[in-house]
C-alpha cells in the first residue's frame, strides 16, 4: 500500500522502462499516478496500487513531481503540450533517451523545475543496485527529490547544464556499442572458420577485460593532449597491423564493415606525423568533424 506520508509521483509513459520505474516507486511506497496513451498498460500497475489518470492533465495535476519516459523527445513534447498549463510550477524529470541539445531545448519549453536523466540500466535492473541514473539540470529539484530517485537505483547528479545527463548517457552507450562492435566482429570471424562462439567467448571476455585498463591512460593523454605519454604500442605499428583484421575477415568471406572505419583514421593520424604516438590520438581527427 502507498505510504501517504511520502510525496506523490506521476509517471507518464508505461512502456517497459516506464512501467519498471512505476513499479519501483510503488515498491518503495510512493503514491503513484500513471498515464499511458494505451490505457490497458496501466492495469497491472493499478492492481499493484497505482492510480490511473485518464488524461495527461489529470496525471500532472495529481503530483508535483512528474516523471516522463517515452520513446523519444517528440513523443515527450506531443504529450506534454496537451497539459502545458497543468505543468506550471511542477518538477519535471525527463528520463527519455535523447541528445544533449534536445534536453537543453526541453528544459526551456515549459514553466517547470527541470531535470533531464539518463538511465544506465535495462528495465529488469530498475530498483536493483547495479542500476544508476544520471541527472542534470535543476540542482534544487535533484536535492529535494533525491530520495525518490533512489527507488530506481544509484543517483548521479552531473551538472546544472540540462544536456549533461544525455551527454554522459550517450558517452557510455557509445562505449558499450563500440565493445559490441568488436565482439560481434570477433565472434563472426571465428565462427566463419568453424569455431563455436561459446568456445571462443570466454577468451574474448578475458582479453577485453584486460584491455579495459588502458582507458585511464587514454583519458590522461586526451586531457593533456599529449599522445606520447607512456606509449607501449605506437599507432604506426598498429596501423600497419590493422589491415590484417580486414584481410582475415575477407579471406573467410565475411564483411569487415564493423571494424573497417578505424583503419583509415589510424592511417591518417600516421600520415600526419603522429606514428610514434598512441592510438588515442585519433580523437583529434574525430573532434575536427567528418571530412
Amino acid at each position: 500500500m502507498p505510504d501517504l506520508s511520502k510525496p506523490a509521483v506521476t509517471v507518464l509513459g508505461l512502456g517497459d522502462m516506464g512501467s519498471a520505474l512505476a513499479r519501483a516507486l510503488l515498491k518503495a511506497g510512493y503514491p503513484t499516478t500513471v498515464w499511458n496513451r494505451t490505457p490497458e498498460k496501466a492495469k497491472p500497475l493499478v492492481e499493484a496500487g497505482a492510480t490511473h489518470a485518464p488524461t495527461v492533465a489529470d496525471a500532472v495535476t495529481a503530483s508535483r513531481l512528474v516523471i516522463v519516459c517515452l520513446l523519444d523527445y517528440k513523443s515527450v513534447t506531443d504529450v506534454l503540450d496537451t497539459a502545458r498549463d497543468a505543468l506550471t510550477g511542477k518538477v519535471l524529470v525527463n528520463l527519455t533517451n535523447g541528445t544533449p541539445g534536445q534536453a537543453r531545448e526541453l528544459a526551456t519549453r515549459y514553466d517547470v523545475d527541470y531535470l533531464d536523466g539518463g538511465i544506465m540500466a535495462i528495465p529488469p535492473m530498475i530498483g536493483a543496485p547495479p542500476a544508476f541514473v544520471f541527472y542534470s539540470g535543476s540542482r534544487s529539484a535533484f536535492d529535494t527529490n533525491k530520495q525518490v530517485f533512489e527507488a530506481f537505483g544509484g543517483t548521479n547528479y552531473v551538472s546544472t547544464d540540462a544536456g549533461f545527463a544525455a551527454l554522459y548517457d550517450i558517452g557510455l552507450l557509445s562505449g558499450m556499442y563500440g565493445m559490441f562492435v568488436g565482439a560481434l566482429h570477433a565472434l563472426s570471424l571465428v565462427t566463419s572458420a568453424g569455431v563455436p562462439a561459446q568456445e571462443f567467448a570466454p577468451l574474448l571476455k578475458q582479453y577485453v577485460s584486460a584491455m579495459l585498463g588502458s582507458i585511464d591512460g587514454m583519458a590522461e593523454q586526451i586531457d593533456k593532449q599529449d599522445y606520447a605519454i607512456d606509449v607501449v604500442s605506437n599507432i604506426g605499428m598498429q596501423s600497419e597491423a590493422y589491415v590484417n583484421l580486414t584481410l582475415s575477415a575477407e579471406e573467410l568471406g565475411m564483411s569487415p564493415e564493423l571494424l573497417a572505419p578505424l583503419g583509415p583514421l589510424m592511417a591518417r593520424r600516421v600520415a600526419d606525423g603522429h606514428g610514434h604516438e598512441d592510438i588515442a590520438g585519433v580523437v583529434e581527427i574525430l573532434k575536427k568533424g567528418k571530412k
